[in-house]
């Protein structure tokens, strides 16, 4: 293992200069598609691993064509998805095909695949297919419910999975039905939890070398529904102590007061979290409230029983200020409050520019009639010594092909169009956009 000594200081994560980051020298081999697998290969490039991801040649992820597309025909929300990635296009419906990546497989450290469960044993490409001549594989399986149990064959999107998790029934308000957060938030998580999953991986690898394992890989199992469900706080143990089943609260949070969303005079709404002891009593002071300090409202416990009070207040004086006069009161105050933003606000914000959250990608080159700039999210975390950075945007379908085949296969141009003359490839040239 190597070791590396470096000094321990903030670099600037768009900086030109070469800076180690924490991936590099690991490949991994991106089957996924939509959002849960490519947001876990996403994560892993930003902070080094080269992903190469395999794409159906026709129209490659479905992703490229979801929501607004540009003059292109491809989405931004692919072009940022994608970033850092290869795009290898190949038919997985042909034995040729699977054949191909397979010995792509052989050749990584980490396959990322979210189909049904069932549909990589199909194609050949499941763990014992693999495993027997790429032992230190980490062969990470996204799904809705997990490969095993009895929910396992069922089809599974996010939103279904948010359900099941537990996080649509405390979402929304009392006596309406659930609420849809309007972003794909299950899919996301499973993204998350697989880059950890991925991650620990890694280390176990190392460690089952040690002990000189015959497999030094694993199975990473990730079902979209315990990843939301991980994130359910109390709900369970409070169940089980209590039989109390936590319900939708709104804009609250049950059980703590004051945190809530409140009217201003402009029309917008600013989120005060007050729910400290100390905080709330800074928090009904500064909007001349302090009658309803003391003994009566001094613990959370107190608060609770009294919550329609002081919600009341609260909202009584933010309606009568403007968004910004309620943050300079409050921020003087050191009560943390706060506007809610839009795409717009995140975009403008000076803090989140300030620490480099918003990176800017060409798409294409003026060569080639594109050449336009766009904005896209940076990631986190901020590592200080091997930061993550984009380095170029999503690509376009098939740009890759030829150099992964070329390189690591070691496949030569002749193989490379009788494979395209098949169409069991193609490449960037071939691959037509509609």
């Amino acid at each position: 293992m190597l070791i590396y000594s470096l000094p321990l200081v903030s670099v600037n994560r768009h900086s030109s200069t070469h800076v180690i980051k924490p991936l590099e020298g690991i490949r991994v081999l991106e089957l996924g598609q939509l959002v849960a697998g490519p947001f876990c290969g996403s994560i892993l490039g930003y902070y080094g691993a080269e992903v190469i991801k395999i794409e159906p040649p026709n129209i490659g992820d479905p992703l490229r064509i979801w929501r607004h597309l540009d003059s292109d025909g491809q989405s931004p929300w692919f072009r940022s998805m994608g970033r850092n990635k290869k795009s290898v296009a190949v038919d997985l419906r042909s034995d040729k095909g699977r054949s191909i990546v397979k010995e792509l497989a052989e050749h990584s450290d980490v396959l990322i695949e979210n189909f049904k469960p069932g549909t990589m044993e199909k194609w050949g490409l499941g763990p014992d297919d693999l495993y027997p001549s790429n032992p230190k594989l980490i062969y990470t399986r996204i799904s809705g419910y997990g490969q095993t149990g009895p929910y396992s064959k069922r089809p599974g999107y996010a939103s279904v999975c948010e359900g099941m998790g537990g996080f649509r029934f405390v979402n929304g308000h009392p006596n309406q039905p659930p609420v849809r957060p309007n972003i794909s938030l299950g899919d996301s998580l499973a993204g998350i939890h697989a880059v950890m999953g991925v991650l620990l991986s890694l280390i176990a690898k190392d460690k089952l070398g040690q002990v000189q394992a015959k497999r030094t890989g694993q199975v990473v199992d990730i079902a979209i529904y315990e990843s939301v469900m991980n994130m359910m706080e109390s709900v369970i143990p409070e169940y089980d102590r209590f039989n109390e089943i936590r319900q939708p609260s709104g804009t609250t949070v049950t059980g703590i007061v004051p945190t809530n969303t409140y009217p201003c005079k402009d029309g917008k709404h600013v989120i005060i979290g007050g729910n400290g002891d100390s905080i709330y009593v800074r928090l009904m002071n500064a909007i001349g409230r302090s009658d309803l300090t003391g003994d009566k409202y001094k613990v959370n416990a107190d608060r609770v029983k009294e919550q329609e009070t002081i919600d009341s207040a609260i909202a009584q004086w933010t309606s009568q200020h403007t968004t910004d006069e309620i943050l300079t009161v409050l921020e003087k105050a050191s009560v943390p409050t706060g506007k809610i933003y839009d795409a717009k606000d995140m975009v403008e914000d000076e803090h989140i520019n300030a620490r480099g959250m918003i990176e800017n990608i060409q798409v294409g080159s003026e060569e080639d009639g594109r050449g336009w700039n766009l904005k896209i999210p940076a990631m986190s975390p901020v590592l200080a010594t091997t930061p993550g950075s984009t380095q170029w945007a999503g690509p376009d379908l098939g740009e890759h092909t030829n150099e992964v085949l070329e390189d690591i296969l070691g496949m030569s141009s002749v193989q490379l169009k009788e494979l395209e003359d098949q169409g069991i490839i193609k490449s960037k040239s071939n691959c037509q956009v509609e």
